[in-house]
C-alpha cells in the first residue's frame, strides 16, 4: 500500500549552519507506528540524495507522536554562504512531505491506514 507522507503526517524544518532539521508530527496518534517504522533515516537520506553531502541522524519523539531529522550537510554552506534558493532549509519539510512511503498490505496495522486515500 502506498501512502504520501502528507496524508499521515506535517512538518516543520529549519537550519543551523549548513545542516537542516526537519520535524515529521504524526496527524493522529495510531499512524505514529508507521512513521516510526517506516519512515527512516536511510529512507529520509535517499529521498534527499542529491541534496545532502552528510548523514542522516533520526530522534524519535513518541511523546509527541513525531520524528525529527537532522539532514547535515543540506545547506551548502548555510545561509550566508549558500547560492541556493533556500539557504535556510524552510521548504524541506514540503519536500519530505511529498515522499511515498511503501507500507506492505501484510503489516497488521494497515487498517488503521485505510481511507486516507493514496497517492
Amino acid at each position: 500500500m502506498n501512502v504520501a507522507l502528507l496524508a499521515i503526517a506535517h512538518a516543520r524544518s529549519g537550519d543551523k549552519g549548513n545542516d537542516a532539521n526537519v520535524g515529521v508530527i504524526a496527524r493522529r496518534a495510531e499512524w505514529y507506528p508507521f512513521l516510526e517504522k517506516y519512515l527512516t533515516a536511510e529512507a529520509v537520506a535517499a529521498h534527499f540524495a542529491p541534496l545532502i553531502t552528510g548523514g542522516v541522524e533520526r530522534y524519535a519523539l513518541p511523546n509527541l507522536h513525531a520524528l525529527n531529522f537532522v539532514l547535515h550537510g543540506a545547506l551548502d554552506g548555510g545561509g550566508t554562504r549558500s547560492l541556493r534558493i533556500d539557504a535556510q532549509g524552510k521548504t524541506l519539510s514540503t519536500a519530505l512531505l511529498r515522499m511515498v512511503l511503501d507500507v506492505p498490505e501484510s503489516d497488521p496495522r494497515v487498517m488503521a491506514l485505510r481511507g486516507i486515500g493514496e497517492p
